[in-house]
Order: C-alpha cells, then sequence, then structure tokens
C-alpha cells in the first residue's frame, strides 16, 4: 500500500485537483446560463408571469435537444468550437467547454423545476399587493425554491463529475483519464479502483455538503 501511494500519490492527487477544477469552473458557468434560461421558462410558459409561446417554444426546444445528445457525442460534436473558445480540443480547460453545454440545459430544467414547485398562492399574494414580475421571479420565487435550487446544485455537481470523468476518454484529464491511461491502457487494476473511490468519494462529499446546507436554508426559512 505505502509503495502504491508513494508510485500514485501524487498523480493521484493532482488529477483530483484537476478533476475539481473542471466541475467547479463548468458547474459555476453552467449556472450562469441555466439559471437564466431555467427562470425563462417559468416566466414564458403558458401560465407563467409573462406567456411568450414563441421564447418558450425556442427555449424548450434547445433544452430538449442538447439534454438529448449522449455526453460524449456532445463532446465530440463541438470539438470544433472547443478549438476556437480554447485553442485546443484536449485537457482541462478544453473539457470545460463541453461540459457547459452538456450541464446549462439540465441546471435550466432543474431550476425550472424548483420554481414551479413555489405556491401560486404565494405568487399571487405578491402580484395583489403590486410586485413587479422581477421583483416576484427574484424575491418571492428564489427565495421560496432556495432549498430546492440547493439540492438541485447538488445533483448538478454530481452529474458534471460524471461528465468529467467520461471525458477521459479523450484525454480531457482529470481522474477519469487516469482511469482510462492507467487502469484501461496499462492494465494497472489498483489506479482504477482508486479513482473509483476518489470519485465516489468526492459525490459523497458533494452531497452531503449540499444536503447539509440545504436543511440550514430550510431551518432559517421555517423560522
Amino acid at each position: 500500500m505505502a509503495e502504491f501511494f508513494e508510485e500514485y500519490g501524487k498523480l493521484l492527487a493532482e488529477n483530483t485537483g484537476i478533476t475539481l477544477y473542471m466541475v467547479l469552473v463548468s458547474t459555476l458557468i453552467a449556472y450562469v446560463i441555466g439559471i437564466p434560461m431555467g427562470i425563462g421558462l417559468v416566466v414564458t410558459a403558458k401560465d407563467g408571469l409573462r406567456p411568450n409561446r414563441i421564447i418558450y417554444g425556442i427555449l424548450d426546444v434547445i433544452v430538449n435537444i442538447v439534454r438529448s445528445i449522449p455526453f460524449l457525442i456532445l463532446l465530440i460534436l463541438i470539438m470544433p468550437l472547443t478549438k476556437m473558445i480554447v485553442g485546443k480540443t484536449y485537457g482541462a480547460s478544453a473539457t470545460v467547454v463541453p461540459l457547459v453545454m452538456a450541464a446549462a440545459p439540465f441546471i435550466a430544467r432543474m431550476v425550472e423545476s424548483s420554481l414551479l414547485e413555489v405556491d401560486h398562492g404565494v405568487i399571487e399574494a405578491a402580484q395583489s399587493m403590486g410586485a413587479s414580475n422581477w421583483t416576484i421571479v427574484f424575491k418571492v420565487m428564489i427565495n421560496e425554491a432556495r432549498t430546492s435550487l440547493i439540492t438541485g446544485a447538488t445533483i448538478a455537481l454530481a452529474t458534471i463529475l460524471g461528465y468529467s470523468a467520461m471525458a477521459g476518454t479523450v484525454g480531457g484529464g482529470g481522474l477519469g483519464d487516469v482511469a482510462i491511461q492507467y487502469g484501461y491502457y496499462r492494465y494497472q487494476t489498483g489506479v482504477m479502483v482508486a479513482t473509483v473511490v476518489l470519485l465516489v468519494g468526492l459525490v459523497q462529499l458533494m452531497q452531503a455538503a449540499g444536503m447539509k446546507l440545504g436543511k440550514a436554508m430550510d431551518h432559517r426559512l421555517s423560522r
């Protein structure tokens, strides 16, 4: 065991850091894109604050199409765009582009789902007091859906982590790349097992942190 960590410990530690970089950066950018899309879907829906069949239809089609494409196919499909943005199609920074593309529609749908859970009576009460649509969205709906949004962020992190591991098949970097290069091509079973343990551990940590934060927010809102 000591010999294993001496030989592969540094490699695993470095690529754990790379994986976290890819996941956190892509999640942040995906939320910057996904939150407005999710809000747009709710606001422009048939029963939304400002129904607009055209805008809703465009957003709905974009989300459905991108979500229907398996991540590995999407990663290969947008390689020209990745090279245009980053300058190359391999490595951690290049992997962020397809991760964002895959995650943003997923996040948009989760945001939509969370906002739709808000009691319509609360929204009607805000409208009766003369609140604007922007006020209702940001001070009522998002505030009421805070716990659900945090839980959704936890799910998004775990999903994007899984996507980042898949990117290792095409030189995406991180733990997925280590698993492919050492565990698959070089038959280093110990390295493969170590990467799986690290990936599972990261998912568990993210879920535990997200659930704890969600419960804390829920207690604050119930006071």
